[in-house]
This record gives structure tokens, C-alpha cells and sequence, in this order.
């Protein structure tokens, strides 16, 4: 773009000096720069057309929906102090001054998904789509 800027600046800077200094001498070289400004822009025009692409940005794919997960919306917890969980639960506890001391390991198995919905809907209730540690759900001594 710059340099169809500078030629153009150039050609107009030359016609005028030619202009002012000598009409007759001008006309000659009016006519080979139109003819050479036409030839330079059909030479960018195809250039612009059949030259090389311009990249066009990528875009990273959509991952696919991972088939281990919950669905969303099918884990509800609805009653007082209860828990639901979509995949495993390593220590939950509900009640009052109660604690859970989660097992040393989780079981080797992988979390797996719900094969249904995931609901807890009783006072202090637990429940799991996965594998479940440890749970208390009465109240501390």
C-alpha cells in the first residue's frame, strides 16, 4: 500500500515539475506514466486476487462432551444439611460437632458417572454418583 502511495506521490511531483518547465515535454511523459500506473495496478489487482491467501485465524475445535461427566441438573441436594455429589465423595459430615477423618486411600477405581440422577432429598442425607470415603451424619459428642 505505501509504496502505490509513494509512486503515485512521485508521478504527481514529476508531472508537475515537467508541467511548469516545459508543457510540450510534459505530454509525452503523461501518457508513459498513465500507462505505467495502469500496468502496476493491474499487476497488484491480480496479485490481490490470485496471490497467496491471507491466513485466516484458527480456531481451537469444540471438545466433545466428556462421557464420564453428570449431566447438569441431574444433582440435586433439597433437604436440610444434605449433600449429592456427581462423582466420588472422599468425607462429608452434616452433623453438629461431628467429624470425618477421610480414608488413608480412595478406592483404585476411577470416579464413575451417574448412570441416573443424583438426589439427596431427606435432613442430612448423602448421596453419590461415585465411590463415598467416609460419612457421619449424626450430631458430635
Amino acid at each position: 500500500m505505501w509504496t502505490g502511495i509513494g509512486l503515485c506521490v512521485a508521478g504527481a511531483v514529476g508531472l508537475g515539475v515537467g508541467g511548469a518547465l516545459d508543457v510540450a515535454a510534459a505530454d509525452p511523459w503523461a501518457s508513459v506514466a498513465g500507462g505505467a500506473a495502469g500496468l502496476l495496478g493491474l499487476a497488484v489487482t491480480l496479485y490481490a486476487l490470485l496471490g497467496p491467501a491471507t491466513p485466516t485465524p484458527i480456531t481451537p475445535p469444540t471438545p466433545a462432551p466428556d462421557p464420564t461427566a453428570t449431566p447438569p441438573g441431574s444433582v440435586t441436594a433439597s433437604g436440610p444439611r444434605s449433600v449429592a455429589a456427581g462423582g466420588s465423595i472422599g468425607a462429608v459430615a452434616t452433623g453438629n460437632g461431628a467429624s470425618v477423618t477421610p480414608p488413608p486411600t480412595m478406592p483404585a477405581s476411577p470416579s464413575r458417572p451417574a448412570n441416573g440422577p443424583v438426589t439427596a432429598s431427606g435432613e442430612r442425607s448423602v448421596a453419590a454418583g461415585g465411590d463415598i470415603g467416609a460419612v457421619s451424619t449424626g450430631d458430635g459428642a
